[in-house]
């Protein structure tokens, strides 16, 4: 997967956990939590799907890594390097 792809992704679960929020001016940099009603519980939900997805662990003390859009794409991109995008 591209950095795009991952991305889109991430975008797409954002959707689906907090359905009423105006993704559309995400800024990558600023962490969502400054941006988006996310509350702890939604953050792991992030982490579950990833899990749920893509079969990949993402340790508590990486958490931090995705704070943000960039933060989370740069984490991810080496793990889901191979990983075919899916229709």
């Amino acid at each position: 997967m591209t950095a795009d792809q991952i991305r889109q992704v991430i975008l797409d679960i954002l959707e689906r956990i907090a359905p009423d929020e105006d993704l559309s001016d995400l800024d990558d940099a600023r962490p969502f939590r400054e941006q988006m009603e996310l509350d702890s519980m939604d953050f792991l939900d992030i982490v579950m799907e990833l899990r749920k997805m893509y079969r990949i662990q993402i340790p508590e003390e990486d958490y931090p890594h995705l704070n943000t859009m960039a933060g989370t794409v740069e984490y991810l991109t080496p793990l889901l390097k191979d990983v075919a995008v899916s229709a």
